[in-house]
């Protein structure tokens, strides 16, 4: 597995789009090959997660590609794959290659049954263990080596704007004939010159540095260009650069455009293909290709450029300079060439902090350029704007004034319906943390630090006294002398002294001490609820007959090491919590989620009856089907319908819920419902809360004999919602950052957040989470532990910031906060709840002043399915039974166990019921889990416990650095670190550096590999299970046709009007499925605009 493979060396220019299918957010595997595919040539277009085939169809035509690479790991492959095959057939692309991978989600007979149809390769975990990551592509570009046209026999006539195949290939034939030179060029254009008509057709510039987002500008000018005028049709060519070594580019601005996916809108991307221009060699040509094909408004967006470029002007009617803040002194706008020619000028991410300043001093340098003095700075065409932001009125307000400029030297006119904004810049500015607070990470390890230096000072002040203490009562049992008698007073003064320097908390501590040891020595630990007493035994009888303690104390003598132990570690249930929030572990509740989620939501729930049949707490967990995750309702389009019930449960109206959870009391304090779901969260958990409510309306009616009457409706409603056990993930910044399914603009979706944790507020909800501060899914993108933790933990504190500038008190929303992490295989996994744990604990009292309850980090945790092979399959349990130790052993509160044919499938019941007896053995049998703080007084787990605490630290002020975690996402910081991380891990594991049993070594003898999949059951949705789903929904939609669009305009009237929009939801979700509320709120919120 060491030796090198050769890179292919390419014989034609090579072009690629990359993704992932639709519904699916798993974009780690296709980001590590479009990487390698750049590093050995390709031009690639990489749309980003959660595609159709539609779209991926209609960007590689547009963009005159040779092949397509999917990966595909949410099931529904078949369906995706078939479709894809057949579109491209029906739009006479079959020559477009198309690759695809998904781990073990594919299985064999899948594989050949795809490739039989015509996919060009599926590529299968085998196939990458021989191969390798650069095989693998070789392949792939072997395949892909061809010339897509022939500059001696195009026809131009075809190029129209109704036939985007024929403008694609047009402007391939051009790319190919500059670069043959062979005089093939020169006919070309006088076929393109030839078709070309007197109109005018405008010519809009967008340039730029680098990073300024100008792909986000470009799509909301489209946007709005598309709005105003229904039949207009725009052609866009934007510029990437080539690197130099390769020939490699990547060509990244369809990720970001929304707009684009409509017939009205032809996009090319383009490599520039030579160093040091921002514009490729053929881009006039495409200009005159567009024109010809009858396009009525043309956008050209520059790769970025430096300050002395601008190539654009030449090229275009009306240019558009997009710069940013970061520009250093002033004086550097100076050296900025295009600050001469632009007609307008924006300064872009403009909630960034400097921004206004920038757009002062970049008006007086405009003013001073142009020598207008009688005018003011204000007037001049320099706009802020936030363009990531949806409906963003700086945006509008330059859009407005190009429309202008257009009409101005074109003589082309364009209205706008749009209220014109009276100001030139946006006029909000971030939503999440205000810029004052954006050091609050930085304040986070500067409270962890100052708290562990003040340890460390009182440690030594309490050790001196005690030391001199015994000194004193060492002289003083030896008789007393006067030169005795002269150093004990000196020795009083000095243990004064000493004392002195302790704090009264100090003091407080070493007090506790004594109670601690007498609460844990007896045979019982007692405690009080509501003025009742409970006693829990503290030891358990072995086989041997000894008595096993549950809580094993330190047998310190010395105060100043009960004292450092009280303050870095103490008891399970006492600050700062390091062994655990609780003193003692439920007996009645083992930690176990009954996790399930397939087909239909009668299969769910068959599932959830049998997982919890013989455990009187009912702690149900549910996956939802990816199309549900992506807001979206089931429908029959074959790359819809394929997923519908797949990888989780089909769930889309309030109807499904009720079935979903049939037969559990909702609202019985042993019943606990958690629902991983985040982009659709706010509906899902309204579905989940009117359907408990529903519950009790009827065990009412059954047991008066009547409906209850307003007065009573409403105190069932309060009652429910306020004890509703119960989490929802609901976690937005990490979606961004790793899981992909967020689906609106990442401010209104933390706006959502905001109203839920408002309303829980208000309603008084006391044992429901309003999120699930998620780790677990940005260690499955690829991030090693620490990064896990420490991303999650500022995620979460992010929140805590924006909640408290939403005004909520501290204490009135810390304790609906919880967490969800991963576990794994490596030595920072058994640390990672107790690290999680004394940093959040110190930092709620220390910095926020919150009170206990707030300072109990509680989280979820799940054993890594980024570990779970599909080769040698049955050694997953092995894995998964380690990891499962770490998580007991730190004292978890929840966990959930992966199945081992997870690797390819939704879990048969046969592979669940073993992840439970994981979990049974481990808490039931294995003799060391019967002590609940087995990690305490380990060296290494404290040494461990140390430096993954003080790593997160250093973590938390890179982000700081960064601008906070806002900051650090818009740089794409988080995202980039967990693909380096992800790339370092699949290298380790393909050269055999990081062994991997079964995987890369003891490897079965040849001629007997076994993949495992012979006997498999494959857990897919039947086709009467998507069918019902589809009737249900029809059926729902039909019966409350009269009623759904009235609840849809008052809940965007409310998001309009800025009210709490979950409050009206609760109501909406009654009448209205997922889709259609998705849809409602894109229309006011906006879409998720995807990153690189």
């Amino acid at each position: 597995m060491n030796t090198e493979i050769e890179t292919y060396k390419a014989k034609h220019p090579i072009r690629v789009v990359t993704a992932t299918s639709l519904f699916d957010g798993h974009d780690a595997a296709i980001n590590i090959m479009r990487r390698i595919l750049q590093d050995t040539g390709a031009e690639v277009i990489h749309l980003g997660h959660n595609r159709s085939v539609a779209e991926i169809v209609n960007a590689a035509i547009e963009e005159d590609v040779q092949g397509i690479a999917i990966s595909s790991y949410q099931g529904g492959h078949m369906e995706f794959f078939k479709y894809m095959r057949d579109m491209l057939i029906e739009k006479n692309a079959g020559h477009i290659k198309i690759f695809g991978g998904g781990g073990g989600v594919i299985v064999p007979d899948e594989i050949h049954e795809l490739e039989e149809y015509g996919i060009t390769k599926i590529y299968s975990p085998a196939d990458g263990s021989k191969m390798g990551l650069q095989g693998m592509i070789n392949h792939m570009m072997s395949e892909m080596d061809f010339s897509t046209v022939d500059t001696g026999s195009v026809d131009i006539s075809g190029a129209d704007r109704e036939n985007p195949f024929a403008i694609a290939s047009a402007i391939s034939a051009a790319e190919l004939a500059l670069a043959e030179n062979n005089g093939q060029i020169e006919a070309l254009r006088k076929q393109i010159k030839g078709k070309i008509t007197d109109r005018k057709i405008p010519i809009i510039g967008l340039t730029g540095t680098g990073g300024a987002g100008k792909s986000s500008l470009t799509d909301e000018l489209v946007l709005r260009l598309l709005y105003d005028n229904p039949d207009l049709h725009i052609g866009l060519l934007c510029c990437d650069p080539s690197r130099r070594k390769t020939g490699g580019a990547l060509l990244g601005d369809r990720i970001r455009m929304n707009a684009i996916d409509t017939p009205r809108v032809y996009l090319r991307s383009m490599a520039v293909r030579r160093t040091s221009f921002e514009l490729p060699m053929v881009l006039p040509d495409a200009v005159d290709i567009l024109k010809a094909a009858n396009t009525d408004l043309i956008i050209i967006e520059t790769a970025g450029i430096g300050q002395g470029s601008s190539n654009i002007f030449d090229l275009t009617d009306v240019s558009v300079y997009v710069m940013t803040s970061d520009y250093g002194a002033s004086t550097q706008l100076e050296k900025i060439d295009m600050l001469d020619y632009a007609d307008l000028v924006v300064i872009n991410k403009f909630d960034k902090q400097g921004s206004e300043d920038a757009v002062r001093d970049i008006r007086k340098q405009v003013q001073r350029n142009r020598k207008a003095f009688s005018q003011k700075p204000d007037d001049m065409p320099v706009f802020g704007t936030i363009a990531a932001r949806f409906n963003d009125d700086g945006v509008t307000a330059m859009y407005s004034y190009l429309l202008e400029v257009v009409a101005e030297k074109t003589q082309v006119t364009y209205t706008t319906s749009l209220p014109v904004p009276d100001t030139k810049q946006s006029s909000s500015k971030s939503i999440l943390v205000p810029p004052e607070r954006n050091r609050y990470l930085s304040e986070i390890s500067d409270t962890l630090h100052k708290y562990h230096e003040q340890t460390r000072k009182q440690a030594d002040s309490l050790r001196r006294a005690w030391h001199l203490e015994q000194t004193a009562e060492t002289l003083d049992q030896g008789g007393l002398s006067g030169d005795t008698q002269t150093l004990l007073h000196r020795l009083k003064d000095e243990i004064e002294a000493a004392k002195n320097h302790l704090e009264p908390e100090t003091k407080k501590l070493t007090e506790e001490w004594q109670q601690i040891e007498q609460d844990f020595s007896g045979e019982d630990y007692v405690y009080h609820v509501r003025g009742r007493e409970i006693r829990v035994p503290l030891y358990t009888e072995s086989l041997s007959r000894l008595n096993i303690p549950k809580i094993a104390l330190p047998k310190f003598k010395d105060p100043a090491e009960i004292y450092t132990w009280m303050r870095r570690e103490n008891v399970p249930g006492r600050f700062p919590f390091t062994a655990g929030v609780y003193p003692l572990k439920r007996k009645d509740e083992d930690p176990t989620r009954m996790f399930a989620g397939e087909g239909n939501p009668e299969r769910t729930n068959r599932r959830f009856r049998l997982l919890s049949e013989h455990s009187p707490a009912k702690r149900l967990s549910t996956a939802f089907d990816s199309v549900t995750l992506y807001g979206f309702d089931p429908d029959s389009r074959p790359d819809i319908y394929g997923k519908v019930g797949t990888s989780g449960v089909s769930v889309c109206n309030i109807e499904d819920v009720k079935i979903l959870y049939s037969g559990f009391d909702l609202a019985a304090p042993s019943t606990s419902v958690s629902m991983t779901i985040n982009g659709p969260a706010p509906m899902m958990l309204a579905m989940f809360f009117n359907t408990a409510i529903d519950q009790q309306m009827e065990k009412f009616e059954k047991e008066q004999g009547r409906k209850p009457d307003d007065k009573e409706a409403a105190e069932i409603r309060d009652s429910v919602i306020s004890s509703i056990r119960g989490t929802v993930q609901a976690d937005i910044l990490k979606e961004d950052q790793g899981q992909n399914t967020c689906i609106f603009s990442i401010d209104f979706a933390l706006k959502m957040m905001g109203d839920i944790q408002q309303y829980f507020i208000e309603k008084n909800v006391q044992n429901f989470y309003s999120v699930s501060i998620s780790g677990y899914h940005i260690a499955e993108a690829g991030a090693n532990p620490i990064s896990q933790l420490a991303f999650t933990l500022a995620n979460g504190f992010t929140y805590v910031e924006y909640y408290l500038s939403r005004g909520m008190p501290i204490d009135s929303f810390a304790p609906n906060l919880s967490y969800f992490f991963s576990s794994g295989m490596d030595p920072e996994y058994s640390v990672i709840g107790r690290v999680a744990r004394r940093i959040w604990a110190v930092a709620m009292k220390e910095k926020y002043g919150a009170d206990v309850r707030s300072q109990m980090l509680k989280y979820h945790i799940q054993t890594s399915g980024r570990s779970l092979h599909s080769q040698e399959i049955q050694f997953n349990d092995i894995r998964t039974t380690l990891q499962a130790l770490y998580a007991i052993y730190d004292n978890c509160n929840s966990l959930h166990t992966n199945a081992y044919d997870e690797a390819i499938t939704t879990p048969s019941a046969e592979a669940v019921r073993r992840s439970l007896a994981i979990q049974l053995i481990l808490n039931q049998e294995y003799g060391l889990t019967k002590n609940e703080n087995m990690n305490q007084g380990s060296f290494i787990i404290e040494a461990l416990t140390d430096l993954v605490e003080e790593a997160v630290l250093a973590e938390f002020d890179r982000i700081t650095s960064r601008g906070g975690v806002q900051g650090a996402m818009e740089r794409g910081y988080q995202r980039s670190k967990i693909q380096d991380e992800s790339m370092y891990y699949e290298h380790l594991k393909h050269t055999g550096e990081m062994p991997i049993i079964g995987v890369n070594t003891f490897l079965p003898p040849e001629g007997e590999e076994d993949d495992g999949m012979g006997d498999l059951e494959l857990a897919r949705a039947t086709e009467e299970e998507k069918q019902s789903q589809l009737e249900r929904l029809n059926a729902f939609i039909e019966k409350n046709r009269e009623y759904s669009p009235e609840a849809l305009q008052r809940l965007k009237d409310t998001v309009l009007s800025g009210g709490n929009i979950f409050a009206e939801l609760m109501d909406t979700v009654r009448v209205c499925s997922i889709g259609q509320i998705t849809e409602a709120l894109y229309e006011v919120g906006g879409k998720y605009r995807r990153n690189m």
